[in-house]
């Protein structure tokens, strides 16, 4: 699978005819379980979701060349273990985004344990109190995701179509069938519960 970006194309194999990819949670459903019966159709999601992804990925890593090795590990792990993922009405994108947190907290840490040429200038990357902040940063996201998944289903789901899929409050009041005040008080209810338990762990 290559880690640089496909060219968008006006549909993806594995994609129902008449199924567009903008359907969302309509046609996602069919795609995961298309590629859980046949491995060649996951392209289908790859193209889907690789550029939010690749995004996510190259704005918590150093360079462009981790940001596609991130990618690429997503994506195969995913693959790999794509039998045994169970669709529960959550974005499939979450999912993969949990393993890309993951992925870079790996990619951190074994950074972090490379050390420098004794003839190599010093730089701020090298700083082991600069690495040891990033590392924070990215365990503290990496945790978040998890958390996130522990929420209450209707939580969840505002919180991935606000902040994973970007959706405005009117959008996604409009996608559950309730008002902007409901959805507006879904989302600070996660909030509070995402700060209690991330409050917790590092009680």
């Amino acid at each position: 699978m290559a880690t640089r970006r496909p060219a968008r194309k006006a549909s993806a194999k594995g994609v129902e005819e008449g199924v567009p990819l903008g359907t969302g949670q309509i046609a996602e459903p069919r795609l995961v379980q298309a590629a859980q019966s046949d491995p060649a159709k996951f392209d289908a999601l790859y193209e889907l979701h690789f550029e939010r992804v690749y995004a996510f990925a190259a704005s918590r890593v150093r360079d462009r060349a981790t940001a596609e090795d991130v990618t690429s590990e997503v994506f195969h792990k995913a693959l790999a273990n794509l039998p045994t993922y169970e669709w529960r009405g959550v974005p499939f994108l979450a999912w993969l985004l949990r393993i890309a947190a993951n992925a870079i907290v790996d990619h951190a840490k074994r950074a972090a344990r490379e050390l420098p040429a004794p003839d190599d200038p010093p730089e701020q990357a090298n700083d082991p109190n600069v690495q040891a902040s990033e590392m924070r940063a990215i365990e503290h996201r990496a945790l978040l995701f998890r958390l996130v998944g522990q929420l209450p289903a209707i939580q969840k789901q505002v919180v991935l179509e606000r902040f994973v899929e970007q959706r405005s409050i009117k959008e996604i009041a409009q996608r559950l069938g309730k008002t902007e005040g409901a959805v507006k008080q879904l989302q600070l209810r996660a909030v509070q519960n995402l700060r209690a338990q991330m409050e917790g762990s590092h009680g």
